[in-house]
């Protein structure tokens, strides 16, 4: 009953959870050793993961005629869909700015310290919306 009244996580999301928490435990590693930019990838890479979760949940397609929507437009579909809050909608955008950047050797472009601060406004934002 509980499981049906969507009381309890299933089997699916508590894998799902286990790793994105690997691969965050992943980029923590890396940033500690002086890598920002792998590390700015792969949280990207959760964040990302995330987003198609939660559409998977508010019943928001990922894609349009079999091509998939960006990151970006996700993101913009779960606010529309009032799937959390416009300061949500803010900080994610600036998270996959951030990632872009790293993905296309914009190193220069952001810091350590940020990477910093999206790791871990990223681990705030899966334990909040896994």
């Amino acid at each position: 009953k509980d499981y049906e009244d969507g009381a309890l996580f299933s089997i699916k999301e508590i894998v799902n959870a286990e790793i994105f928490s690997d691969f965050l435990e992943m980029a923590e590693y890396l940033l500690n050793e002086g890598y920002k930019d792998p590390a700015a990838v792969i949280t990207g890479g959760v964040l990302e993961q995330t987003l198609r979760k939660l559409c998977e949940k508010h019943n928001i397609p990922t894609d349009d005629n079999n091509q998939h929507k960006t990151a970006d437009r996700i993101n913009s579909d779960l606010y529309a869909k009032e799937a959390y809050s416009k300061l949500d909608l803010k900080q994610i955008t600036a998270w996959l700015d951030l990632r872009n950047k790293a993905a296309h050797g914009k190193y220069n472009e952001y810091n350590k310290e940020q990477v910093e601060s999206m790791l871990k406004g990223v681990k705030e934002f899966v334990h909040r919306f896994q």
